[in-house]
């Protein structure tokens, strides 16, 4: 049974970089991401400690290039810069809505912002500080999902969130088969076995092996974000019951 008390007080959410386009074609929509950022203040206001780990598909996907022809591992660095400039757009967002925010990243951009550093991490959000963290792992051939998996269990988070644009985890792709099933909860090793289209399958097992529930939700249902990190039941949790 939620309540207004949080019952979460360490979260990582994880966005999508296609998510930020709301919709846009390309880019990031302006409205999306106060909005976003809104509902980050949101929870910022009820004691919540904030991690965002932020992809980069809005402006460039090193996996899909490199089924063209380019080497792998020059995009996925050139994909891991496109997280950088989105965790920037999203750190001034955050800012508006009169938060303190951080961005740290796995590649060194010094310029710009912050190094990852894990105790820094931890000592900014138990200062009150949003801390967005950008460059992925700062690895070639890991994917952000996984990034956001490393990050949550790094920083001892009581929950990763996943922002989807469907409302949780189906049997099958809900928006080619109408037939397709909406788990409530569902175990980290039927999602791996099933296949099932949440996070990519080294991100599922480190969960696993870490014991990180794992919720994932519809980014674009207003107030959902706020609502499960209260206790909710939005979206579908992943964990070792299902």
């Amino acid at each position: 049974m939620g309540s207004s008390v949080p019952e979460n007080s360490r979260i990582l959410l994880k966005l999508s970089g296609e998510a930020l386009m709301g919709d846009e074609d390309y880019g990031i929509d302006p409205d999306l991401l106060n909005r976003i950022a809104g509902e980050v203040r949101q929870l910022v206001d009820m004691g919540v400690q904030v991690g965002i780990v932020i992809g980069g598909g809005n402006i460039f996907r090193g996996a899909g290039l490199a089924r063209s022809g380019m080497d792998r591992v020059t995009g996925d660095h050139m994909g891991m810069l496109a997280t950088v400039i989105n965790a920037l757009a999203l750190q001034d967002g955050l800012e508006r809505q009169g938060l303190e925010a951080r961005v740290m990243s796995a590649l060194q951009v010094h310029e710009i912002c912050e190094d990852y550093i894990r105790r820094r991490a931890v000592r900014h959000l138990e200062k009150g500080r949003v801390v967005v963290f950008g460059a992925g792992t700062g690895n070639p051939f890991f994917t952000t999902d996984t990034a956001a998996a490393l990050r949550a269990i790094e920083i001892s988070a009581d929950m990763l969130v996943k922002a989807t644009k469907v409302d949780g985890v189906y049997s099958s792709d809900p928006a080619t088969n109408p037939d397709a099933k909406k788990f409530s909860r569902v175990s980290y090793d039927r999602v791996i076995t099933e296949k099932l289209n949440v996070m990519d399958a080294t991100a599922i097992v480190m969960c696993r092996d870490n014991d990180m529930p794992l919720r994932v939700f519809n980014l674009h249902n207003e107030g959902d974000l706020v609502s499960l990190v209260q206790g909710n039941d939005v979206g579908t949790l992943v964990s070792h019951s299902g």
